[in-house]
């Protein structure tokens, strides 16, 4: 019999790749979406128009996190093997900005969820996966950061994701589940929404490759950041959920570069060539003309700043037997293609 697996946030970066996953590995994939009053499935629309995809292995549903009726009824309709949370307000500026939202759909979303899988007497049949975050580490600069790293949150969307790690060791805990978090340092791919920085950065960079734009405008250039693909990171999610115990993993690269080092980065793909002056709020780059190609803004800056974050990977490398298969580089050039065929069609 064919496993069933319910993700929230399928229409997301992640939710799609994972559904493509999933797909793959013969799953029956059932996904939730927000009703909107725009279309909002663009990042999984592929997957209906592939021929070779039979529609009853992709089932979209409507629901909401927010919403405890539609989580309920969801979960005991489906009665899934394995439900992957990664529905949530998952920009940390915007957390700042809607607070209350972000903790109702990032932390009492995923105890939903679980209390969903318990009220319909589902804890041996289901399991359950959470999409934690590095930004629970935030202001602890102690580097690398691992599952045994003290937790120093810095944003409400920190915060939030905080009591979605426990909530979720707490039910595996009191009542006997596979319950399990995965904390997922940064990851992109050419899906990646366009207000985080790597995307920002790359449609930015393209357009003003092709004078479409003038200035890139960023704030903190020397927050560190490990980056790897979102495709890696989301089997990393699966063979979490195959493991005969539950258990919490840190998922990342072990490699760290700056805001101002991915620009460079992008600029020399493109064959841009900048030149760094000034320092502060006043640093900038300029092209080879003298233009301003990127400054600094200080809308861009968060209350506060979380500057050093270095993922530890090395119980993942030997229980999941995971390690990334796309560097940055190969990362950047890819969102890079796809992104210049966008704006050249």
């Amino acid at each position: 019999m064919k496993k069933k697996a319910l993700i929230f946030g399928v229409t997301g970066q992640d939710g799609s790749y994972l559904a493509e996953l999933l797909i793959k590995k013969n799953y029956i994939v059932h996904g939730v979406k927000r009703r909107s009053s725009s279309i909002n499935t663009g990042r999984v629309d592929h997957i209906y128009q592939d021929p070779h995809i039979k529609k009853r292995k992709f089932i979209l549903h409507y629901g909401d996190i927010t919403d405890s009726l539609s989580v309920t009824r969801l979960i005991n309709y489906i009665k899934p093997n394995e439900v992957y949370n990664l529905a949530a307000q998952s920009h940390v500026q915007v957390s700042f900005e809607s607070p209350e939202y972000t903790a109702n759909a990032d932390a009492i979303g995923a105890l939903r969820i679980l209390e969903a899988i318990r009220f319909n007497k589902l804890e041996k049949k289901t399991k359950f996966y959470q999409a934690g975050t590095s930004e629970l580490f935030g202001l602890n600069e102690k580097i690398p950061q691992n599952e045994r790293t003290q937790f120093h949150p810095a944003s409400p969307y920190g915060v939030a994701k905080l009591y979605a790690h426990w909530i979720t060791i707490n039910y595996r805990q009191a009542y006997n589940m596979f319950a399990c978090n995965g904390i997922l340092f940064n990851h992109e791919s050419p899906r990646r929404g366009e207000t985080f920085v790597t995307q920002k950065i790359i449609q930015a960079m393209c357009r003003i490759k092709l004078n479409k734009q003038k200035t890139l405008y960023l704030g903190n250039l020397y927050s560190k950041r490990d980056w790897g693909h979102a495709k890696d990171f989301v089997n990393a999610m699966w063979l979490i959920m195959q493991l005969k115990k539950p258990d919490d993993f840190v998922i990342a690269t072990g490699k760290q570069t700056t805001v101002k080092n991915f620009v460079n980065i992008v600029a020399k793909h493109l064959g841009i060539k900048l030149k760094w002056k000034g320092s502060g709020i006043k640093e900038k780059a300029l092209d080879e003309n003298g233009r301003v190609i990127v400054a600094c803004d200080k809308a861009y800056y968060r209350p506060l700043e979380v500057n050093n974050l270095l993922g530890d990977a090395r119980k993942a490398r030997k229980i999941l037997k995971w390690k990334p298969k796309t560097n940055l580089n190969n990362l950047i050039s890819e969102m890079i293609e796809i992104e210049m065929s966008k704006i050249s069609f």
